[in-house]
């Protein structure tokens, strides 16, 4: 089982291949669209990082993906930039659960 990284981000994309993990430079939709089936369909790819802005140009393909599939596991991750702040930003909703607002 390995790892492997959509990134619209090529400092993401050099870092991660320093640490021995695959990926590819996708900065558009239909090159998300198009990893995201790849990895979907190799049976050999347990974990699927995802950058940010990768995310935001498929992000009901790779919903889809997390809540309908077993494998890959799909992790969204920052760029080199940064998070990029949102709505929907995970600390956002654990703040908004336990009744911390901003």
């Amino acid at each position: 089982m390995r790892c492997f990284c959509i990134s619209d981000d090529p400092d993401v994309l050099t870092g991660l291949r320093l640490a021995g993990i695959e990926g590819v430079l996708a900065p558009t939709k239909r090159e998300v669209d198009a990893a995201v089936s790849r990895a979907a369909a190799d049976s050999g790819i347990a974990i699927l990082i995802v950058t940010e802005g990768c995310y935001a140009l498929s992000r009901d393909r790779l919903d889809e993906l997390k809540l309908s599939s077993a494998r890959p596991l799909v992790n969204v991750i920052a760029d080199s930039r940064g998070q990029r702040s949102g709505s929907d930003s995970i600390m956002r909703l654990i703040n908004e659960a336990i009744g911390i607002k901003f």
